[in-house]
């Protein structure tokens, strides 16, 4: 099973890229492609959506496109999903990548909930598979963390719900 999650963190070692890592380390089933490198995408332009596409966006729409699914794990800045990310999804936003492709998303910040609908919106806009029960908002995510950096058990059992039902999902038992 081939996933590619999507780091929507601003952060180098961000909480949400953490996550992920823990997910990897957790879930061998899955073999995920981190993609965490939103900051060298350039800004959405819609001239060369089609055509004369650059590189990197092309690539990235790849990535996409062979997945299996996509976990989605990011913060909220400013009542909203990040810039980034925002900025990938719009490259998407003339293709049919996303159509029925099961997705996890994973909203980790200090509240998170106005972001994390947004981004539910944006993928259920884009023809993805959204589904409730694949999906998690963890707020207070710094809190989450213990000082040596490991996940705490509650939320590291919310995460295994989850990732349980995304497997699932994916293989499309549901």
């Amino acid at each position: 099973m081939n996933i590619l999650a999507i780091i929507g963190s601003a952060t180098e070692e961000s909480s949400n890229l953490k996550l992920v890592e823990y997910i990897t380390d957790h879930f061998e089933s899955m073999n995920i492609d981190i993609f965490n490198d939103l900051k060298n995408l350039p800004h959405f332009n819609t001239s060369i959506t089609d055509e004369n596409t650059p590189e990197t966006v092309q690539a990235i729409k790849s990535r996409i496109e062979k997945a299996d699914g996509i976990i989605f794990s990011t913060p909220e800045y400013i009542f909203s999903i990040p810039s980034g990310l925002k900025n990938l999804l719009e490259w998407c936003v003339s293709s049919v990548i996303f159509t029925n492709k099961p997705v996890s998303i994973i909203t980790a910040s200090a509240s998170g909930e106005k972001g994390h609908e947004e981004l539910k919106l944006i993928l259920e806009t884009l023809g993805a598979k959204v589904l409730e029960d694949n999906n998690l908002l963890i707020k207070g995510i710094k809190g989450r963390f213990d000082n040596s950096g490991q996940l705490n058990d509650q939320t590291a059992n919310e995460l295994n719900i989850i990732i349980n039902h995304f497997i699932k999902t994916v293989e499309g038992r549901i």
